[in-house]
């Protein structure tokens, strides 16, 4: 555990080090309040054991300052006061300190509450692990494993509110008459294929490129950067990927299972909200799908004709 210690006292300093240190901890110390916040921010420590006065920042205004700090981590603060009022207690503990010590400290009380902080904060390292993973859980697809609306929702919203200025193109997808495919190879098939078709999806685009579970048998993809005729060369490479897939589907005209998408674009000319490209991209997925399916079109393309 990575313990920082803040005392404007050198004797003081030395014996909760050598505290610290006996109990097999790393060891950060600081001579005064404004020291302590710096190395504090520097290094996030699991533990600090600040006096209560001391110049810059006294010990309250230092607890107050890493409550206002802290996100999933959690900082065990053990105030060390002079004579352990139970005013300064009732301060401290107000201000975020989980413990105190009084002074001249005794190391055995130090190295008995640094246990207790050790099991603090490796409870709260659980507890943040597990939030992150139910988190992550919260915006994959349990089939494919792809990112979920939420998660797209998240996505788009955050490329908008950060003003983005450079081009990306949505890109609709949809699974050419998967509902027959169903029917003639039944749910467990037709789940299988969207495993195999979404790990085709994801495989053919960029790193930085987002694809989603849309729903049922529908993906969206983001593809930054993109221009509208880039687009439609990545998707056109992404339609051939699963056409080599020969998921045999006798119930298609090709024999295959196969993709139709639609694209609408972000561009300098189009400066169009989420909502707009969205149905842009849809409609321009239905175009594909009434001019013969397994295609790509374009919503630009489609005011031209």
């Amino acid at each position: 555990m990575k313990v920082l210690i803040a005392d404007d006292d050198q004797i003081s300093r030395m014996i909760t080090k050598a505290a610290v240190e006996q109990s097999g901890h790393e060891c950060l110390v600081a001579v005064d309040g404004d020291q302590a916040w710096e190395l504090f921010k520097l290094h996030r420590p699991e533990a600090v054991v600040t006096d209560l006065m001391m110049p810059g920042l006294n010990g309250l205004d230092l607890c107050r300052s890493i409550r206002g700090a802290e996100d999933d981590s959690y900082t065990y603060v053990i105030l060390v006061t002079s004579h352990g009022s139970r005013d300064d207690v009732l301060a401290g503990m107000e201000a975020g300190a989980d413990d105190y010590v009084t002074k001249p400290l005794d190391p055995f009380n130090l190295r008995i509450r640094l246990l207790a902080a050790q099991r603090i904060t490796s409870l709260h390292a659980d507890l943040a692990r597990y939030r992150s993973a139910l988190s992550e859980q919260a915006r994959r697809d349990p089939l494919t494993k792809l990112h979920n609306r939420l998660k797209l929702t998240e996505d788009l919203g955050e490329l908008h509110s950060r003003g983005y200025l450079g081009n990306y193109c949505l890109a609709m997808v949809d699974v050419d008459n998967f509902k027959s495919y169903n029917d003639l190879y039944g749910h467990q098939a037709g789940d299988s294929a969207l495993v195999s078709i979404a790990a085709t999806l994801a495989g053919e685009v960029r790193e930085s490129d987002g694809v989603y579970r849309f729903g049922g048998e529908e993906f969206l993809l983001v593809l930054r950067g993109q221009t509208p005729e880039g687009a439609g060369v990545v998707m056109e490479r992404v339609r051939s990927a699963v056409h080599s897939l020969q998921i045999e589907h006798s119930g298609d005209p090709d024999g295959v299972l196969t993709i139709s998408a639609g694209l609408a674009a972000y561009t300098d000319e189009h400066r169009a909200g989420i909502e707009e490209l969205l149905k842009e991209a849809d409609l321009a997925l239905y175009a594909a799908k009434a001019s013969g399916r397994n295609r790509v079109r374009v919503a630009s393309s489609l005011t031209t004709e």
